[in-house]
């Protein structure tokens, strides 16, 4: 196994001392493993370009420390450290940040934006990617276009006009593997007319905390019924807002068409821009789908931000924005200047280009709404059996999720270990505000959409059973 420390001619260290505690560090980082055989003592002076002795000497100390082993005629091992040890010595040496939070697995797992994959179309999309990848499609393997596949940009155009009342060309699609990097790009662009961004609060914080880092100030505003409210926008400084008008994230409202209007206008009279964000549109499980804003005027200054992760699947990794004619040259400059390259896979676009026109994504979006009412109906109907009065619910009638709210004196904190402990995974919506309020009401994320629709009531009514005498009237 190939070692790379690097050693440090000017460190008053000795190059053995340097090269002893790279590879314990290794050892404790888990970055070595038990049973990895290290490079023998000549073969790594050779590659480092220094005397063995050094070597010999740093794997000496190790040994004589219990890290590694030597076995006859084999070479020398790392050896398995005693837990007690290795846990006291790496909250000693290394950065707690290089630590990701251990996934767990709940009885009741109520995520606020997981997929139902049992019905996933798997046949149908093996046999796409069977006829995708041949030996006639080597060119699928290189980089293709920096803005997406032309056929599938297409495909994507008819798709938004016919079921999300989107008005654009396959020209003005740009896809991308995540949402990040496109709100980033939108960010760039936007730079050219303005430096400050109102956004919704509370809201989804991946576009003001993008904006931010790219060196726009934020203007938080007020949520009322219908959503952003138009009055203060107008009051703002900002020529740019970011809007979740068809399901607002988190608390779940519905612009009305007046309201839409009203902010259209808005960016019409002052020259701003609406970032658009329809993460969920398709998913409408009671009355009327509602259309895309981009769609309600011609030459809309609308950028649309949507993706495939919901209706399809997010290991796809398959967004894109839909830019007004406007944008479209500084887009093309900007990537010009950059130079970068598409960073959504090609067989991965091909495939899903030809789910969709072959069919198969108007079928499977109507399937899963069909499932997902289900759920949404018999979670909505859990809270008010096993909460009352105890609870209200914010935000029904689409997406993913609900909200629910609870009036308790108990921390956020409390309140959510007490659920882990029972098995319950739910979420805190605290984090999407930019100040939060605080108060007395706290609100949680309910996902129905991943959880298999018969453990929803009990889930509800042990997490009732929790937090029970935390709990107050409303």
């Amino acid at each position: 196994m190939l070692i790379m420390p690097s050693l440090d001619a000017q460190s008053s260290l000795p190059h053995y001392i340097q090269l002893y505690e790279y590879i314990k560090k290794e050892i404790i980082a888990g970055r070595l493993e038990v049973h990895d055989r290290l490079p023998s003592i000549r073969k790594l002076a050779d590659f480092l370009s220094i005397s063995t002795t050094p070597v010999e000497m740093a794997y000496q100390q190790l040994l004589a420390e219990g890290f590694i082993e030597s076995r006859p005629k084999s070479g020398y091992f790392v050896n398995e450290l005693p837990e007690s040890y290795f846990t006291k010595i790496k909250n000693e040496v290394l950065n707690p940040l290089s630590f990701i939070e251990e996934e767990h697995s709940y009885l009741y797992d109520f995520h606020l934006s997981k997929n139902d994959f049992t019905l996933f179309p798997f046949q149908i999309w093996k046999r796409l990617y069977s006829q995708t990848l041949h030996k006639d499609s080597q060119e699928l393997l290189f980089y293709g276009n920096p803005q997406g596949e032309l056929g599938l940009r297409k495909a994507i155009a008819r798709y938004l006009h016919d079921f999300r009342g989107v008005n654009c060309t396959p020209g003005q699609i740009i896809i991308g593997a995540e949402q990040h990097l496109l709100i980033s790009i939108a960010s760039r662009i936007l730079k050219k007319y303005t430096k400050i961004i109102a956004v919704e609060n509370p809201g989804y914080k991946l576009i003001p905390e993008t904006f931010k880092h790219n060196g726009f100030s934020l203007c938080p505003l007020p949520l009322d019924d219908g959503g952003l409210n138009i009055e203060a926008l107008y009051k703002s400084p900002a020529r740019i807002a970011a809007v979740s008008p068809s399901h607002q994230f988190p608390r779940g409202m519905t612009m009305p068409i007046s309201t839409r209007l009203k902010l259209l206008d808005w960016a019409r009279i002052t020259q701003g821009f609406i970032i658009e964000d329809d993460y969920d549109g398709e998913f409408r499980y009671h009355g009327r789908p509602i259309p895309s804003l981009q769609g309600l005027a011609p030459d809309s200054r609308v950028i649309y931000i949507g993706g495939f992760s919901q209706i399809v699947a997010p290991a796809l990794c398959i967004h894109y924005l839909v830019l007004p004619d406007e944008l479209l040259p500084h887009y093309h400059q900007l990537r010009i200047e950059t130079m970068f390259e598409q960073s959504s896979s090609r067989l991965h676009q091909r495939v899903l280009q030809v789910f969709i026109e072959q069919g198969h994504l108007e079928k499977h979006i109507r399937k899963m709404r069909n499932i997902y009412r289900r759920k949404h109906d018999r979670i909505i109907e859990s809270i008010k059996q096993h909460f009352g009065q105890k609870a209200r619910i914010i935000g029904k009638d689409a997406g993913f999720h609900l909200l629910l709210a609870i009036n308790t004196n108990a921390s956020e904190k409390l309140l959510l270990e007490l659920a882990a402990n029972a098995g319950i995974h739910i979420s805190s919506a605290s984090f999407t505000w930019i100040d939060n309020p605080g108060g007395r009401i706290k609100e949680f994320f309910l996902g129905f959409a991943g959880i298999p629709f018969e453990t929803i009531d009990d889930g509800i009514r042990l997490l009732k059973e929790v937090w029970d005498k935390l709990l107050e009237d409303f």
